[in-house]
């Protein structure tokens, strides 16, 4: 499945592969990489509430604030949340990033190998093979409760919308 057009870079239309997951789905199977190379899935955070962020790159202003951003907040939420963090990056540039700016309160994941996040919560930019930036907050029942998907790529999301459904779902 494609859609033309839901986001854009620099204004120019972009292409979306995958699945769209709307509020109500039941939240999508994945597989992705931890920094270590060992596979993660879904069923790791099992009754937690997830906040799920995919970003393009980590290497880059917008996603180094939103990964930043999201890392102070998680220290502030329950012990029943885990903030997760997705993107095309290779492990070894994520483990890397994550030392160099002291980043250990949200996971972060590549979807390099496979792009199964990607293809499944539907943000993978067919013409980038990067992932577009989006947030699904997800109960512990693993139903999707909500999701924001930034029409800009580089543009950040809407923070406080998200976190205020994310304490919601808590």
């Amino acid at each position: 499945m494609e859609r033309k057009g839901e986001v854009t870079l620099k204004g120019n239309p972009l292409t979306l592969v995958g699945n769209k997951v709307a509020v109500g789905d039941k939240a999508p199977a994945f597989k992705v990489l931890s920094q270590d190379m060992k596979e993660q899935t879904l069923e790791d955070f099992k009754g937690k509430v997830k906040l799920i962020a995919s970003v393009p790159s980590l290497d880059t202003p917008v996603c180094d604030t939103e990964i930043k951003r999201f890392n102070d907040e998680a220290s502030r939420v329950s012990k029943d949340v885990a903030i997760i963090f997705i993107s095309m990056d290779l492990p070894f540039a994520q483990k890397r990033f994550c030392q160099e700016f002291d980043i250990d309160n949200v996971k972060i994941f590549s979807d390099h190998r496979d792009a199964d996040f990607g293809m499944n919560y539907g943000v993978l930019i067919k013409e980038l093979r990067l992932l577009a930036r989006a947030i699904f907050i997800v109960d512990k029942a693993d139903t999707v409760r909500y999701v924001q998907l930034v029409k800009e790529v580089g543009s950040p999301p809407d923070y406080d919308a998200a976190l205020k459904a994310l304490k919601a779902a808590v």
